[in-house]
């Protein structure tokens, strides 16, 4: 008899956290396919520091993940599924079939501005280490950071800002006029307001301005409109989030519209039999966080060891937003558990408010991959 077999579409941190789950949960009782475009597997979230010379995001060969995980490797990209037949199809012609099947290939992202400098975490270094020698040399003496309208993870726009502040701060340059403009009633505000308030006292003590409840235009270079203000704000450089859509996979719901892919209570996709999962940014779940990804990843991954006979809790998704904030100096880590109605339990300490401390929390990959 035929092992079960499951297919991981994505290269990602819910990918690879499902498939390090997964493998524990159902040892050698399944064939696992790895299916996934990247050579590496980066931890994009600590990018942020690359610009400022305080370390580079930590790469890993996925063959070698794949290979210690005891999976297949095929090196492409998901086209379409055919969830009747249960077969995957790859970009380059290749097809999987699965009994169980795990999404988790992230999204698109596009310029939310044309005339400001798109952040892109897999080229941090590249589009901003320029922004600040500029900074550095004083030739660049205000900057703006803007988030844009969207299911978007705003954290990296208040860690740019925070860390561009310690530097120009660190070279006695006292005349750096920073802003953040963001469409949240506050700083991040989806941590609830005791997180809020923290990380707005953090923001005050380095100087920077926020616009909040804020959309932003920029309909000329070296030129912002804030709405509903109606004020036109003249920063020497713009740097602005990119916007995200779903991927639009063929065959699977969520293939027209924005694209993300909805998802259940255990993340498996409705109307797919129980055999589709999804994980990560991709799905239409709001908060978009390489954490709240890891555990999705580890609820469908149970889901998929029940399915394969495996005893197993196959418990549901309760999402617990964990996040570190880069600042330069010391970080500030937050939790925010959504209690119902809107409200939250939440918490704001210098020291980590979870076991491994890292950027990223995945219980898998923590054990794996050093990630602070």
């Amino acid at each position: 008899m035929d092992r079960f077999s499951v297919v991981i579409a994505g290269g990602g941190v819910a990918a690879i956290e499902g498939l390090l789950r997964l493998r524990r949960l159902v040892g050698d009782g399944a064939k696992i396919t790895l299916l996934a475009p990247n050579e590496e597997f980066a931890f994009r979230a600590l990018s942020v520091k690359e610009p400022f010379a305080l370390g580079a995001a930590e790469r890993h060969p996925v063959r070698h993940i794949a290979r210690d995980a005891k999976a297949e490797w095929v090196q492409d990209t998901l086209a379409w599924v055919d969830p009747d037949g249960q077969v995957v199809h790859a970009t380059g012609g290749v097809e999987l079939a699965y009994d169980a099947l795990l999404v988790a290939i992230g999204t698109r992202t596009a310029p939310a501005y044309e005339h400001a400098t798109t952040f892109r975490d897999d080229q941090a270094d590249t589009l901003l280490t320029g922004i600040v020698e500029d900074i550095e040399g004083g030739y660049t003496k205000s900057v703006a950071f803007i988030a844009p309208p969207g299911p978007i993870w705003q954290l990296p726009i208040y860690e740019l800002a925070l860390m561009t502040a310690e530097r120009a701060d660190s070279m006695g340059m006292s005349d750096v006029e920073l802003t953040v403009v963001t469409p949240d009633e506050a700083p991040l505000a989806v941590f609830g307001p005791n997180v809020s308030d923290a990380v707005g006292r953090l923001l005050d003590q380095a100087g920077i301005t926020v616009h909040a409840s804020t959309v932003a235009s920029v309909p000329a270079s070296k030129t912002l409109q804030l709405a509903p203000q109606d004020v036109e704000l003249r920063p020497d450089r713009i740097i602005a989030l990119p916007t995200i859509s779903g991927p639009g996979i063929r065959g699977l719901p969520g293939g027209s519209g924005d694209g993300f892919i909805p998802i259940d209570a255990h993340c498996a996709v409705p109307g797919t039999g129980g055999r589709i999962f999804a994980a990560g940014d991709a799905t239409t779940f709001p908060v978009k966080h390489g954490g709240l990804g890891a555990e999705q990843a580890d609820t469908a991954a149970a889901a998929i060891a029940y399915l394969a006979d495996v005893e197993v809790d196959a418990e549901p998704f309760e999402p617990v937003i964990r996040g570190m904030l880069l600042t330069g100096a010391a970080p500030l880590y937050m939790t925010a558990r959504l209690i119902g109605g809107g409200s939250f339990e939440s918490e704001v300490s210098d020291e980590p408010l979870w076991p491994s401390g890292a950027k990223v929390s995945a219980e898998e990959l923590n054990d794996y991959l050093g990630n602070r």
